[in-house]
């Protein structure tokens, strides 16, 4: 004898699907609705039990009543030759009227009495535009957590380190000035019998420089790092 038609109403009727990248649990929502005027009791089964987790997968749906169900697919290193072997069915029975344990009616139930549908699962990858689009969506949405106060804030904290590095780039190259002028002129005086010194001032100003460049440098890794501890806090 034929099994019943299914009673249940499937939202989606065919296929789950699920959006990779599958390094973390990615879910999907299956929506069981009961139009009839009596309780449906009802399981989800698949063909894959260790890649998902199902909840709830089992339980009675009250009559002109609907549920969801979470199907959380576990992470795992994705195969194309694996999603064929992906299935899931929705076994569904009409709940007896005086019933006071739900396993008790699936032992018992005769297999006309019994309804299913099946649902296929469909994986979709990212293409390599979204991924190389995620870092700045990740940093929209970071920035989008901040209140205007906290903006402003690490906007000015870096308008003001930025003056500090152009003061610091300004005096950098006026050292470089006065350090060309007094070996110019310490190269006129060298040329003289009389002048045995040599030009310790000059020397004393190529140190400086690349201090001063450094100190910049130092500068601009702390603007660096003030902006993205305020975006990660």
């Amino acid at each position: 004898m034929a099994r019943q038609e299914q009673v249940l109403l499937l939202e989606p009727q065919h296929e789950l699907r699920f959006r990779g990248p599958f390094t973390d649990v990615v879910t999907a929502t299956l929506k069981l609705a009961n139009p009839t005027d009596k309780n449906v009791c009802f399981k989800v089964k698949t063909t894959a039990p260790r890649r998902y987790c199902v909840r709830p997968n089992s339980g009675v749906i009250d009559a002109g009543t609907s549920i969801n169900v979470s199907v959380m697919l576990q992470p795992f290193d994705y195969d194309p030759n694996e999603k064929s072997k992906h299935k899931f069915m929705v076994q569904s029975i009409i709940a007896p009227a005086d019933m006071t344990d739900m396993e008790g009616v699936w032992k018992e139930a005769k297999p006309e009495d019994l309804m299913d549908s099946k649902l296929r699962c469909v994986f979709e990858l990212p293409s390599e535009n979204e991924k190389t689009s995620e870092p700045s969506t990740l940093s929209k949405s970071v920035s989008s957590s901040l209140d205007d106060g906290e903006v402003k804030k690490i906007m000015e904290e870096c308008k003001r380190l930025q003056m500090e590095v152009q003061r610091l780039r300004e005096e950098n190259k006026q050292f470089k000035e006065d350090d060309g002028l007094r070996l110019r002129k310490g190269t006129s005086v060298s040329a003289s019998p009389s002048s045995f010194s040599p030009p310790a001032s000059g020397s004393m100003l190529k140190e400086e420089g690349p201090n001063t460049r450094a100190l910049a440098l130092c500068v601009v890794f702390f603007v660096i790092g003030v902006i993205i501890g305020k975006l990660l806090l």
